[in-house]
């Protein structure tokens, strides 16, 4: 049986005394909202924190509601059960319920939050195993060890990004706000992740995620889909998320974002500038797709042999594009 390690454990009822918590501690401390991640991380001695904050008693963090100029204002204490079944949010943010409702169980989307979800550990086929199978490897180099499994030659680890609402968050130009002692800062979502395995957020330990803002998505239209060997409850090994906003037949915006295959979510770019002045026709679907399967280079760091997941990278990109094209034409 694996059990947790030994830990201090503060409830405080504010943001504000979280974040005073959080500096007194330092580094040794973490944050616990669902805990559905953190703490088979702790049992598995990925993560061995001194202290836990948690964040069950501080009601400021959790809420849902729309604000006069139409964005979206969802604390990250959010359950994404609740944000799962709040039917306005699925009518005009399809693509955010779709990616809430594939994540885990409902028993598990019943205690994790949406903020939770967001600031995911990063996960490899070397990293997520019990502590005897990563010492009989002599460990990796995200935890314990100095060597990327992965890429055995790299400085750089190479867990994946494997949170679902991470890509549709940065597909819909969402901002972040976080509180320090240092005072707020706002972040776009696009800036919030970083391409390394281990320091993998924007985010300073002593600092709180407090709100997440949803611009007002107008009249475009989004989707996001996902790949994973049981449809149940795996984690992603390819996310898509899109988002395309059309001027008359014209493709005026388009956002595409990669999940799952690198320690960040990635920008299609490529693929959206050979959207935007196009009509959606089969032709131009099919080079979209295609101008995001070139640069994607999916590792041996999770489920499926790597080389079929890059050619699913195509697939799902235009699976995207076909369906918001669809949507359109309701």
């Amino acid at each position: 049986m694996m059990r947790l390690p030994a830990f201090a454990y503060h409830a405080p009822n504010s943001a504000r005394e979280v974040v005073e918590i959080l500096a007194g501690e330092g580094p040794s401390a973490s944050i616990v909202a669902g805990g559905t991640d953190l703490f088979p991380n702790m049992k598995r001695r990925h993560q061995t924190p001194k202290t836990l904050v948690s964040l069950q008693d501080v009601d400021e963090l959790r809420g849902v509601s729309w604000q006069s100029d139409g964005s979206l204002r969802i604390g990250p204490g959010e359950i994404l059960r609740a944000l799962e079944r709040d039917a306005d949010i699925g009518n005009r943010l399809p693509a955010l319920v779709a990616a809430v409702r594939s994540i885990s169980t409902p028993v598990l989307r019943n205690m994790g939050t949406i903020g939770g979800n967001l600031c995911l550990d990063t996960r490899c086929n070397y990293y997520n195993q019990n502590y005897e199978w990563r010492r009989a490897i002599n460990f990796c180099l995200k935890c314990d060890g100095d060597t990327c499994w992965v890429a055995p030659g790299s400085k750089v680890c190479w867990a994946v990004n494997s949170s679902d609402t991470a890509p549709v968050m940065m597909a819909l130009g969402a901002k972040l706000r976080l509180i320090s002692p240092r005072g707020t800062r706002e972040v776009d979502a696009q800036d919030f992740f970083q391409n390394d395995g281990i320091d993998y957020l924007a985010k300073k330990p002593d600092e709180l995620l407090t709100d997440i803002e949803i611009p007002d998505q107008g009249k475009s239209r989004s989707v996001y889909l996902k790949l994973r060997r049981r449809d149940a409850f795996d984690f992603p090994v390819l996310g898509v998320a899109a988002r395309i906003e059309l001027d008359g037949e014209v493709v005026k915006n388009a956002d595409i974002v990669i999940n799952a295959v690198s320690p960040a979510p990635t920008r299609a770019n490529a693929s959206e500038k050979a959207l935007i002045g196009k009509k959606m026709s089969d032709d131009v679907l099919a080079e979209a797709a295609l101008l995001a399967y070139k640069p994607s280079k999916p590792l041996d760091n999770t489920d499926f042999e790597y080389a079929w997941r890059k050619k699913m990278v195509k697939v799902y990109v235009r699976r995207a594009l076909e369906h918001i094209r669809s949507s359109f034409l309701i």
